[in-house]
C-alpha cells in the first residue's frame, strides 16, 4: 500500500494527515472510554453484577473474535473503504442507541448496542492500525508512533471522568450522543487521512477471506524478525499488567499506604510516559534503535523489579516515574519495529494479530500471575514479572539480528498490492 504522497523529496512525515489522525483518534477514543464508564454504571443500576458482565462480554468478545477477520478485510478492501463504511455505521448505531436508551430503561438495548459496537470496532481496529506507516517514512515512523501513543495514554485519563460527568449531567443517552459525536469527528478525519489511498488490486485466485483471517499467525510463523518483535511486545504487556492492576493495590493495602498511594504511583508513571512520548515525537528518529528497543527494555525490567522492593510510597512513585520515562520511549519503538517488519501487503493481517495480543495480555496476565502469587507472595510475583519483562529486550535483540522483511512505506509504488497467498502496545 502506498501513502497519498510518494514524492521522494517530501518531508519524512505528512503532518497534516497525521494531525487529522491524532485528532480523530483522540475524539473517538475519549468518547469510547466515556461510553464504557456510562454503560457500566447504567448496567449496575439495571441489574447489578450480572448485567455488567453481560454488557462487558457483549462488547469485548465480538471485538476480539473479529479482529483477525478485520485484518484480512483491510488487506482486501484497503483501509479507506473499510474505515469509512464501518465508522459511518457506528455513528448511526450510537445515535440510534442514544434515542433508544432515552426512551427504554431496560438492559437489552445496552447489550445489543454493546454487541454491535464491539463488532464494528473489531472490524475497523486493524484498518486504523495500518495508517501510520503510510504517513511517515521508515526513519520517522518512531516519531509518529510516539505522538500517537500520547493520544492512547490520554484517552482513558480524559474519557473516564468525562463518562462519569456525562452520566451525572444527562445519563447514558447523553454519553452515547457524545460518543457518536466523537465517532463522527473521527469519520471526517479518517476521510482526510485516507484520501487518495486506492483499493488493493483483487487477487486472481486467492484463498477465501475466512482462510486469510489466519494470515497474521502464518506471518509470525514464517518471518523471524516479525515473530521476535511480536514476542518482545507481548512479553512487555504481559509483565506490566499484573503489577499495575493487582500487585500495586495489594501492596498499598498491606503497608497501610491507602488508595491515594495507588493513584499517585499510577499518575507518576503516566506523567513520565507522556513526557518521554512527547520527547520521542520530536527526537525519536535521532535515538539509535538498539537504545530504544534493548537498553530501555532492560531498564524497564530493572525498574519493575525495583518497584517491588522500594520501602515507601514516595520512592515507589519516583521509581514509577522513571519507569514511565523509559516506557514512553520503548513502547512506541516496539510498535514501530513491529510495523517495519511486516511484509508488503500484509499490514492488516499483522496488525490484527498484534491488536489481539494486546487484548489478550490483560486476562492472561491476571490468570497466570494471580495463582502464582499465592505461593510466591506479592513481592516474589512482582519480581517474576520483572523477569518476564526482561524477555522483551532479549527478543528485540534477536529480532534486530534477523533478516528484515520489505515493509510498506512512503517509498513503495503508488498502488496497493494484495498477495494471492494465504499492529498502540499498552506499555
Amino acid at each position: 500500500m502506498a501513502p497519498p504522497t510518494t514524492d521522494p523529496t517530501a518531508p519524512g512525515i505528512d503532518w497534516r494527515r497525521l494531525g487529522s489522525l491524532v485528532t480523530g483518534q483522540a475524539a473517538v477514543q475519549a468518547g469510547s472510554f466515556a461510553l464504557l464508564i456510562a454503560m457500566s454504571w447504567t448496567a449496575v443500576q439495571l441489574g447489578g453484577r450480572g448485567a455488567v458482565t453481560a454488557v462487558t462480554l457483549a462488547a469485548t468478545l465480538p471485538r476480539a473474535l473479529l479482529l483477525l477477520f478485520g485484518g484480512a478485510l483491510t488487506d482486501v478492501l484497503g483501509p479507506r473503504a473499510l474505515l469509512l463504511r464501518a465508522t459511518s455505521v457506528r455513528v448511526l448505531v450510537l445515535a440510534a442507541g442514544a434515542v433508544v436508551t432515552a426512551t427504554t430503561h431496560t438492559l437489552w438495548p445496552l447489550v445489543v448496542i454493546a454487541l454491535a459496537d464491539g463488532i464494528l470496532l473489531g472490524l475497523t481496529g486493524p484498518a486504523a492500525g495500518v495508517l501510520l506507516p503510510y504517513l511517515a517514512s521508515k526513519e520517522h515512523l518512531g516519531r509518529a508512533n510516539s505522538l500517537f501513543s500520547m493520544v492512547l495514554r490520554l484517552a482513558p485519563i480524559a474519557g473516564s471522568p468525562l463518562g462519569a460527568w456525562l452520566v451525572v449531567v444527562g445519563g447514558l443517552p447523553v454519553a452515547m450522543g457524545a460518543a457518536a459525536a466523537g465517532c463522527g469527528l473521527w469519520l471526517a478525519c479518517a476521510a482526510h487521512v485516507t484520501r487518495g489511498m486506492p483499493r488493493p488490486e483483487p487477487a486472481a485466485q486467492g484463498p477465501s477471506l475466512l482462510r486469510r483471517s489466519g494470515d497474521g499467525f502464518r506471518l509470525l510463523a514464517a518471518h523471524p524478525r516479525l515473530r521476535w518483535m511480536f514476542v518482545a511486545c507481548f512479553a512487555m504487556d504481559l509483565a506490566f499488567l499484573w503489577p499495575a492492576e493487582v500487585a500495586l493495590p495489594l501492596r498499598a493495602a498491606e503497608n497501610g499506604w491507602g488508595v491515594g498511594a495507588v493513584a499517585v504511583v499510577l499518575a507518576a508513571f503516566s506523567t513520565g510516559a507522556l513526557a518521554s512520548a512527547a520527547l520521542g515525537a520530536a527526537l525519536a528518529h535521532r535515538v539509535p534503535v538498539p537504545v530504544k528497543l534493548v537498553l530501555t527494555g532492560v531498564g524497564l525490567a530493572a525498574g519493575t523489579g525495583a518497584m517491588a522492593l522500594v520501602p515507601s510510597p514516595g520512592v515507589l512513585a519516583g521509581t514509577a516515574a522513571a519507569v514511565g520515562l523509559l516506557s514512553g520511549l520503548n513502547g512506541p519503538a516496539l510498535v514501530t519495529a513491529y510495523q517495519q517488519a511486516v511484509p508488503e501487503g500484509k499490514m492488516g493481517a499483522a496488525m490484527s494479530t498484534f491488536a489481539l495480543s494486546g487484548i489478550g495480555a490483560a486476562p492472561l496476565s491476571l490468570a497466570l500471575f494471580t495463582p502464582v502469587s499465592l505461593h510466591l507472595g506479592v513481592t516474589g510475583t512482582w519480581l517474576l514479572c520483572a523477569g518476564v519483562a526482561l524477555v522483551s529486550p532479549i527478543a528485540a535483540a534477536v529480532a534486530l539480528r534477523a533478516a528484515p522483511e520489505k515493509a510498506p512505506g512512503r517509498s513503495t509504488p503508488d498502488r496497493i498490492r494484495t498477495a494471492p497467498e494465504s499492529t498502540v502496545t499498552s506499555v
